[in-house]
């Protein structure tokens, strides 16, 4: 039998081995060892090479996407009504499940899993590999959503009636003015970057986290710059807006809200709080 005290985060009654480490099992991880597991994550993704990141990256652009698909299926076949905004946002989750549990590179998730390391490590080189991850995800997403964009656009993968409802949809989330989208960006900055905290606790409910988080961003109408620059791309191609508004109005200032909301929030305060816990080993050479 194994001696337990009640003292110090002990098990407060004698148990066998094999309970002890069912205990073990079922008790979720410190912040310090979620921390370490992530900062590992984004080192891991800081170092891959880049044909795999901008392959990865595309991959996740084009997945993505089919959360707008997703929701605009549902919405077409629902009636008007109040609740039908709640119904057809759970199609928003859809491309967020394909991405993430497909450990895809999505931009947002990157403002915590990839800070991590330079947070940890602040060093020139740690910035730089930060720098050229973001820039090479976000360009590579961006390149899948406008893929998807034009598909959509010209009625390839969609059908007119349903290309209808993708710009009903698309132009409700472009009404915004770019402070607006801007604030709004903040919110799914931080929402997201909760996903990448959260999983590593999870046990088998992924599916449930992704889902529920990315849901609250559907029904709360927050400004995702991966998601939302598919809605971007096809009001500019199909002349229900500029490039201008696309780019300025909606991509850039939904950008830096997530930007400011996972990484200024969500990756500060995570490192924040075990800050004073970790003793960083100097990086290698």
């Amino acid at each position: 039998m194994a001696d337990t005290e009640g003292e110090e985060g002990q098990v407060s009654q004698e148990l066998s081995e094999t309970e002890v480490e069912k205990v073990a099992e079922r008790k979720a991880g410190s912040a310090k060892v979620v921390h370490e597991v992530i900062r590992l994550q984004g080192d891991e993704e800081l170092d891959r090479p880049l044909t795999s990141l901008v392959f990865s990256a595309f991959a996740a652009g084009v997945a993505i996407s089919v959360s707008i698909l997703a929701q605009a299926f549902l919405k077409l076949r629902l009636p008007d009504a109040p609740w039908t905004e709640l119904v057809s946002g759970l199609g928003y989750c859809v491309g967020f499940v394909i991405v993430i549990m497909g450990n895809l590179q999505l931009f947002t998730e990157n403002t915590v899993t990839a800070v991590l390391p330079l947070a940890t490590h602040p060093t020139m080189r740690n910035l730089v590999r930060l720098l050229r991850l973001w820039l090479v995800v976000f360009l590579a997403n961006m390149a899948g959503t406008f893929l998807v964009a034009v598909l959509a656009a010209y009625c390839v993968i969609v059908s007119p009636e349903q290309l209808e409802t993708m710009l009903a949809l698309s132009q409700h989330a472009l009404a915004h003015d770019a402070w607006t989208t801007f604030w709004l960006g903040m919110p799914a900055g931080f929402l997201v970057a909760a996903i990448a905290w959260i999983l590593p606790n999870a046990r088998g409910g992924e599916f449930w986290v992704v889902v529920t988080i990315t849901y609250v961003i559907a029904i709360g109408g927050f400004s995702h710059v991966v998601a939302g620059s598919g809605e971007a791309w096809l009001c500019w191609l199909t002349g229900k807006t500029t490039f201008g508004h696309a780019t300025f109005g909606y991509i850039l200032p939904a950008l830096f809200g997530n930007i400011a909301g996972g990484t200024g929030l969500f990756a500060v305060l995570a490192h924040g709080q075990v800050r004073g816990e970790i003793t960083p080993e100097e990086p290698a050479d």
